[in-house]
């Protein structure tokens, strides 16, 4: 799955559900938790649920985002989401192993309930707390469901006594350990928002950070940062040509039955050339 951007929506905002469906996000995310006051998380499950419903046959990647278990409303949340067309179900502060064993059990039952393929809702877990980056890699592990690791630095710099900068040394530690253990668990790792609407260079330069680290897309909280996230999270037209000439290298040296093999006078091994086809599939699937 390609999830370069990951567009948060209120959830209580039925007719935006459906526009955010077209605004160039590789997925949405339609929140039920910080977007949404406590008076109107009845309202937004109920609008999320008719939103699926309505929904195109076709249409970009749906998640919701949940309470986090402190709230004791995992079956209140789910019981109305749960319906085709939801991808998967984003945990919001999630701190353990347990947790997501929990979420994996209520959405097995709601998918009996409701008709659905066993297994088909996944989970993205959004790690927010120092507890959860510490068990970053056990909650990766603890379902099969799991397929994202994200990070959520502004309630993890509020978890740790920290306040949260424009340069982001004081997230370097967590954004690291979360992007680790979703490589460990072959899944993918999701970066933090950016805060700053107005700050295009910031947001251009965060996501260079991110996807040095291993991230493979960022949370994004306005449409007007799509564009900048999409871009900087896809391979540029430079690393494309390149990795067509290893590609073609390779292929050529195998024909040959040559071990060695050179681009631009420089030695290249097989995680070089396993990477030029990573990027030549993410192109081909966009």
């Amino acid at each position: 799955m390609i999830a370069r951007t990951m567009l948060f929506v209120p959830g209580d905002k039925e007719k935006l559900l459906l526009k955010s469906l077209g605004l160039g996000a590789d997925a949405v995310i339609w929140d039920i938790e910080d977007a949404v006051a406590p008076p109107e998380k009845e309202l937004a499950r109920a609008a999320i649920g008719n939103a699926l419903q309505a929904a195109p046959a076709k249409h970009v990647s749906v998640y919701v985002r949940i309470n986090p278990f402190s709230s004791n409303m995992l079956d209140a949340d789910l019981d109305q989401i749960v319906r085709p067309g939801l991808c998967g179900v984003v945990l919001s502060k999630a701190e353990s192993p347990e947790q997501v064993r929990e979420l994996d059990l209520a959405l097995s039952r709601l998918e009996r309930v409701n008709g659905l393929l066993q297994g088909a809702i996944e989970i993205n877990c959004l790690l927010e707390t120092c507890l959860g980056v510490l068990n970053a890699y056990a909650i990766a592990k603890a379902s099969p469901r799991v397929g994202a690791l994200s990070f959520g630095a502004e309630d993890f710099t509020l978890d740790l006594g920290t306040t949260r900068s424009r340069e982001g040394d004081e997230i370097a530690y967590p954004r690291s350990a979360v992007a680790l253990a979703a490589g460990a668990a072959k899944i993918l790792a999701i970066d933090t928002v950016y805060p700053d609407l107005n700050d295009e260079d910031g947001l251009a330069n965060d996501c260079r950070i991110a996807r040095s680290l291993g991230f493979k897309g960022k949370l994004a909280v306005h449409p007007k940062q799509l564009a900048t996230i999409n871009r900087e999270f896809s391979p540029s037209s430079s690393e494309v040509a390149y990795a067509e000439k290893v590609v073609l290298a390779f292929r050529k040296a195998q024909e040959e039955n040559r071990g060695v093999i050179t681009v631009d006078g420089k030695m290249i091994d097989l995680p070089v050339v396993e990477r030029a086809k990573l990027i030549l599939r993410f192109k081909a699937e966009k």
